[in-house]
């Protein structure tokens, strides 16, 4: 069977008409393989889903408990049939439970990505390249530009900040899935002890991450700390709050940003950020290009971010590239890079 009959683009997203299902769809379906728990990928109102049991309870927080109308875990490397076409899903290294799905039929084998890194995070399971015929990679940050470096780096930047500032909160924006539990890991990693109080949209999440043994350390809600409290201490919230009434109740804030975006100056200008952090959850140049070169496909679709450059790079090395232009994804890049 050709790729391009197995999985074929539609309005709703991927789908695979001889299996009966679609990936990370768009819309309602009656059957969806969900790559990760963000919700750009990850939609509530389909009748029935396939993921990992870490992104169906990281759904159920997000949508409630009947998200869907049947849900079904699936591990790690575990083979399921539908309807004649074989599933897997495997380690895509981008948060908690998040998974690449390789699709097989008459010898095609077919690697949707999803979101992914290929450097080491202590909150999930690392990026596993699977070999097939045909790699669907994202591309958010698909541009020569993005080199994201060292987080350890990153982290010392922020210590010693709060090092030469002690009496100033440090607000630090974190994604509120993935980005928030890892920044907590990498702190504690670095040898940071002290409490970390968190914004109430980070909660639940954090949590969860707590619950399935990954070592956080103490955290604190953000509410019910008083000001003499958070001199000098670090605060993570969303984004999108460093810039509301909320932010001002904290000692003469050092505003930073945690994201692959933060590569960008103007960006961290544009947003009024004084300490800016490259610290992403998505492959950058270096790991997209690594990540197609070894999965062995002679053919790349490239998907939601910058499509061109990565399908330029492609066939300059031979391969079929071609861009998939699906549009939905990727909606929440500008927070959860």
């Amino acid at each position: 069977m050709r790729a391009q009959e197995l999985l074929v683009r539609t309005p709703k997203g991927l789908c695979c008409r001889a299996g009966g299902f679609y990936i990370d769809p768009l819309r309602p379906v009656d059957r969806a393989l969900i790559t990760h728990a963000h919700s750009d990928h990850a939609r509530a109102g389909h009748q029935h889903v396939l993921a990992t049991a870490e992104t169906l309870d990281l759904m159920r927080l997000r949508y409630g408990e009947h998200f869907a109308a049947s849900a079904q875990p699936i591990a790690y490397g575990e083979k399921l049939g539908l309807d004649g076409v074989t599933v897997s899903f495997h380690p895509a290294g981008h948060v908690l439970g998040s998974a690449q799905i390789l699709i097989e039929a008459e010898g095609t084998r077919i690697v949707a990505s999803g979101d992914y890194k290929d450097v080491a995070d202590p909150t999930c399971e690392p990026f596993e390249p699977v070999s097939c015929d045909v790699f669907i990679t994202e591309a958010t940050f698909g541009l020569p530009v993005f080199r994201h470096g060292d987080p350890r780096a990153e982290i010392g930047k922020l210590l010693g900040s709060i090092e030469l500032f002690p009496e100033r909160a440090h607000l630090v924006g974190v994604y509120v899935l993935g980005k928030a539990q890892r920044l907590l890991a990498l702190l504690r990693q670095a040898g940071y002890e002290r409490p970390v109080y968190l914004h109430g949209a980070l909660e639940a999440f954090t949590g969860y991450y707590a619950s399935r043994g990954i070592a956080l350390g103490e955290v604190r809600p953000a509410r019910d700390a008083q000001k003499t409290q958070l001199a000098g201490a670090v605060v993570l919230c969303p984004p999108s709050v460093l810039r509301e009434p909320w932010a001002r109740r904290f000692p003469d804030p050092v505003k930073a940003f945690a994201s692959g975006w933060m590569r960008v100056r103007a960006q961290a200008r544009q947003r009024g950020i004084e300490l800016p952090l490259v610290i992403s959850d998505h492959a950058d140049w270096k790991g997209l290009t690594s990540a197609i070169s070894a999965t062995g496909a002679r053919e790349i679709w490239v998907t939601h971010g910058q499509e061109d450059a990565l399908v330029h790079w492609s066939t300059q090395r031979g391969l079929a590239a071609r861009a998939l232009r699906i549009e939905g994804y990727g909606e929440e890049d500008d927070e959860a890079g």
